[in-house]
């Protein structure tokens, strides 16, 4: 029996499908350099994905131990950067964490809503989180070999960029946030901000990754079902799209043990796909 034929059917379009965005994305990170030591830039892997199916995604650093206001002015030089290169009138923002706040200043305090399309945020403390209260109760020797500890790190990774752990969260308060930020960077009519929040650990059945789990307890306490870092109550600004089953680490693909499984990439995917593309054609609807 003579032996069977080996047969392989090439797909026609084996390219990934596109997502035809007018224009640009500017993913935002959060605070923290935890990821830089592997990667490019701590979204870098997502902005690469994106880039496979056609949406021109950036995904640049900026220092990750330093208040708002100066991060926001790097992320307009960055947002300038990306319109001069794509040609584009404005560009799409999607931040996670403390970059939503980044975002939220850059339009509202740096006039980056002639700029801005739409603006996402993911697990942002909108109104602060308990996390940074505790940090700043810790004993002036523990607060000052962590203000050590994010120096050396923020200069082995980013030797030109300022580092201001304690200043930095001190404004990730909810007094602050509430009270003063708030107060101060209101959101800007032309242009839409959506979020999502995340949960995981403590009262839910998600699973976190261990190094993180008392950050998550100590946060349920105060303020309810919590990502690790950000509760979902503080993570509710805009229009609300919902809540992610995955802590605040795996959001973005940082993977430390154990902990729920999540694609970050296809999550980011398909808010441009789903979200992005619609506003663009005028046809989103919540």
């Amino acid at each position: 029996m003579g032996a069977a034929r080996l047969r392989i059917r090439a797909p026609a379009f084996p390219e990934p499908p596109v997502v035809p965005l007018r224009y640009p994305v500017l993913l935002m990170h959060g605070l923290g350099a935890l990821a830089l030591p592997w990667r490019p830039s701590q979204l870098h892997p997502i902005a690469e994905h994106l880039r496979r199916h056609g949406i021109r995604a950036y995904a640049p650093n900026v220092a990750p131990y330093a208040p708002v206001a100066r991060r926001a002015e790097r992320w307009r030089q960055y947002l300038q950067h990306v319109l001069e290169e794509t040609r584009a009138p404005k560009a799409h923002l999607i931040a996670h964490s403390m970059g939503g706040l980044d975002a939220r200043y850059l339009i509202a305090r740096l006039d980056g809503y002639r700029h801005v399309a739409s603006l996402i945020t993911i697990a942002t403390p909108h109104r602060g989180t308990a996390l940074a209260e505790l940090v700043l109760k810790r004993p002036a020797t523990v607060r000052r070999w962590l203000e050590r500890l994010a120096r050396r790190l923020s200069h082995l990774l980013l030797p030109d960029e300022p580092t201001a752990l304690l200043d930095t969260v001190a404004q990730l308060t909810p007094a602050y946030v509430t009270e003063v930020f708030n107060a101060e960077v209101p959101d800007h009519p032309d242009v839409p901000c959506f979020s999502w929040a995340g949960m995981a650990g403590p009262g839910t059945d998600v699973p976190i990754t261990p190094c993180i789990a008392p950050l998550a307890r100590y946060i349920y306490r105060h303020e309810g079902l919590n990502d690790g870092y950000v509760s979902v109550r503080s993570a509710r600004w805009g229009r609300f799209l919902g809540t992610l089953r995955v802590d605040h680490l795996r959001q973005v693909g940082v993977r430390i043990g154990p902990g729920a499984r999540f694609d970050e990439k296809t999550f980011f995917l398909d808010l441009c796909r789903q979200v992005l593309a619609p506003i663009e054609s005028g046809a989103f609807v919540d």
